[in-house]
């Protein structure tokens, strides 16, 4: 009777291995759906990024990318992160600040050099306690920063840009939010906010004058199309950062943890290397295709911006001598 019994048991313990082999999903009931939003197309570098993630990722989790904003509107990813109604997002520092003004200080125009400043500073001990504030406050886990090129004002008409004042009337999209349109004051523009994914018809109509995008941003939404020329203003090195929410990152073990890491450094690092590659390329195709682009007084503009920011209301949250300990990291 007992050897029976056993030979039973295993017959319906293989039976149902075989089972689960052959239900799609079943094999994989460990693994994490990751709902990840961003306004981003799918033709951005950032969207392969992710794609590279999540194969680096798997089977521990699953990415499900909701790009173009078709999921939360922008600027709306950070406070679904914190309800618990999505895992993963692409936030800008100009929502963190929001909430933590202090942070408005990296929203700020001419604060990084370039890309590798930007990683630097969120790789030091003071961009450690940054990311730990966010943390401590918001309830969210900054993986790394996504640095996406860097932002430069394009124009539809053919007026030569000099100096803030040749901008003074112009409607510059920004998007919406204070910080957002004091970056737009700071170049001496009349900052109009306008949603990214509105952006090709407002050039196209009229409603705004200008934007400002970094050049792989204005390749894949085809801004060029609609514009006449590219100011090289340079005025602030674009990142957003990408977050995950905390609860979804505290059940992972520490091991699961330092492998996720590990997997995002990766990620984020090869789409650094993509968007600094295509910028180099991209300045002299707009030329080709028409635009005028070209490198205004950037002294001016950083003089104008900083005189700006520093009469603000959000330099009042910014920590003592932070301008001086960003500019020293090397």
């Amino acid at each position: 009777m007992t050897a029976a019994f056993d030979r039973r048991t295993a017959l319906f313990a293989g039976a149902g291995l075989a089972a689960a082999a052959m239900v799609p999903g079943l094999a994989r009931a460990q693994s994490t759906k990751l709902r990840f939003a961003a306004v981003f197309s799918d033709t951005d570098i950032r969207a392969e990024m992710i794609k590279r993630l999540g194969a680096d990722i798997a089977p521990d989790h699953t990415i499900e990318a909701h790009l173009n904003a078709t999921l939360f509107r922008q600027g709306t990813e950070l406070v679904a992160l914190q309800r618990d109604n999505l895992e993963m997002g692409n936030i800008a520092p100009q929502d963190i600040s929001k909430q933590v003004p202090s942070w408005s200080v990296l929203t700020s125009a001419y604060l990084f050099r370039d890309a590798n400043h930007l990683n630097a500073f969120f790789a030091s001990d003071l961009g450690t306690q940054m990311k730990k504030q966010v943390e401590d406050q918001l309830k969210v886990k900054i993986l790394g920063p996504t640095f996406f090129g860097t932002r430069h004002v394009g124009l539809r008409g053919k007026k030569k840009v000099n100096v803030p004042a040749d901008l003074a009337g112009v409607k510059l999209r920004m998007p919406p939010g204070d910080a957002w349109q004091l970056l737009g004051r700071s170049l001496g523009a009349n900052p109009t906010p306008l949603a990214y994914a509105e952006t090709y018809t407002g050039l196209q109509t009229g409603t705004v004058d200008g934007q400002d995008n970094p050049l792989p941003n204005v390749q894949n939404m085809k801004f060029f199309e609609v514009m006449g020329q590219i100011v090289l203003t340079s005025h602030l090195v674009a990142f957003d950062l990408l977050t995950l929410n905390l609860k979804t990152w505290q059940a992972m073990s520490a091991d699961k943890q330092r492998a996720f890491q590990a997997a995002v450094d990766k990620a984020i690092a090869w789409s650094a290397a993509e968007h600094q590659k295509r910028e180099a390329e991209l300045a002299e195709g707009f030329r080709r295709q028409g635009l005028d682009v070209y490198v205004p007084n950037i002294a001016a503009f950083r003089e104008h911006a900083q005189k700006v920011y520093l009469a603000s209301d959000e330099a009042k949250a910014w920590a003592p001598g932070i301008l001086d300990k960003i500019a020293a990291i090397k």
